[in-house]
């Protein structure tokens, strides 16, 4: 799910390329209605159900791939429209195979719900249905299941609940300090704007590949070797310092590289978050703490895009215009940037210290039900 909210930016330039072209008016107002529209119009069909009763990994897996699929599709369809000049009936031909791939779900639900009915199974053992009892290395014992999650109030008198808020504070918030911003950054170092539309249209699939892939690699080094997950977060956060040093360094075609590069690492973090909130703190409150920590991606925004980038670009300007030229119009904030991910590489550390002993006990867990 959090993939193809990363995929939903690439698929919304192809709706707005293909039904108001130049339009953007009309594009916001789209985007104001459809989405809440769209949301009261399906409430009605959601379902909750007590068990499972049908093979939940291979539809789950078809999901995934299925996912991959469309990602492949639309970096396809991206690099086509920054190459070549495609004709509006090209635009129809693309987003109407879109919209038949994104309908194709229906197909795996139909499947599934026919297993159920054909082959029922025993419930499956699910991590975050199941009761989960661990201990942190904390000072205080907690008892983490079901009945026993914690509530906001509870997790934010926990030094891990901070740890894990300013560790994202510090990634949410330089990623999409870096996507706020790229367009700027590309006409500063003279980059077309052909090259900037497909820049900012290529992120979504490097947010989507981060999103998909640090929920798939977090699971399968704590499932099959025990490593905590705030491991991979510490990772991502490293590697997004030297793609935010990248940026700053300026040299020809940086962008490429170094948006790779954060838009992968941005995107893990919205997978890692709310699964390490969940194992930390039980699922019984885990909506509301895992919003409330989401609060670190528009407050580190504001902090980076508008009170550091915009600030140091603002008194960067030389002569008159608006706008400046140069490596030089964001190396400063970028440079600082990659120091406030590298706080987080530092942050995240201390997480993984701290929690190591709650996951090798969910792993040890997890191998003695196999």
């Amino acid at each position: 799910m959090k993939g193809f909210v990363g995929l939903s930016g690439a698929m919304l330039i192809q709706l707005y390329e293909t039904i108001c072209p130049g339009d953007p008016k009309t594009f916001i107002l789209l985007l104001a209605i459809v989405p809440s529209l769209l949301s009261v119009l399906v409430m009605p069909l959601v379902r909750i159900y007590e068990t499972s009763t049908v093979d939940e990994k291979k539809h789950l897996d078809g999901l995934s791939t299925l996912s991959l699929i469309i990602a492949a599709y639309l970096m396809i369809v991206i690099i086509l429209k920054s190459t070549l000049s495609l004709p509006s009936w090209a635009n129809v031909v693309t987003l109407s195979v879109l919209l038949i791939v994104l309908a194709s779900p229906l197909l795996i639900a139909i499947s599934a719900h026919r297993d159920s009915i054909e082959k029922p199974l025993s419930p499956v053992y699910s991590p975050l249905v199941d009761n989960l009892e661990a201990t942190t290395i904390s000072e205080e014992i907690l008892v983490l299941n079901e009945d026993n999650s914690l509530n906001l109030f509870q997790a934010m008198r926990n030094v891990d609940f901070w740890l894990l808020f300013l560790a994202m504070v510090c990634g949410m918030g330089s990623g999409i300090s870096t996507i706020n911003n790229i367009r700027q950054i590309g006409e500063s170092l003279r980059y077309s704007s052909i090259e900037i539309s497909s820049l900012l249209a290529l992120w979504s699939i490097w947010n989507f590949i981060g999103r998909f892939g640090g929920g798939y690699v977090s699971d399968l080094l704590l499932h099959s070797k025990g490593w905590p997950r705030p491991l991979l977060m510490a990772t991502t956060l490293g590697t997004m310092t030297i793609g935010h040093l990248i940026i700053a360094s300026g040299f020809r075609g940086n962008l490429y590289p170094g948006s790779i590069i954060i838009g992968i690492c941005y995107g893990s973090q919205w997978s890692l978050m709310p699964t390490i909130t969940s194992e930390l703190f039980g699922v019984k409150h885990m909506g509301t703490i895992y919003n409330t920590i989401s609060i670190a991606s528009p407050m580190g925004s504001y902090i980076f895009s508008v009170r550091l980038i915009g600030y140091i670009y603002d008194h960067t300007i030389t002569g008159e215009g608006n706008t400046c030229y140069g490596p030089h119009c964001f190396r400063l904030s970028f440079v600082i940037i990659a120091s406030v991910a590298f706080l987080g590489f530092i942050v995240s550390c201390v997480l993984v210290f701290r929690t190591k002993t709650l996951y090798q006990q969910i792993f040890e867990k997890r191998f003695h039900r196999r």
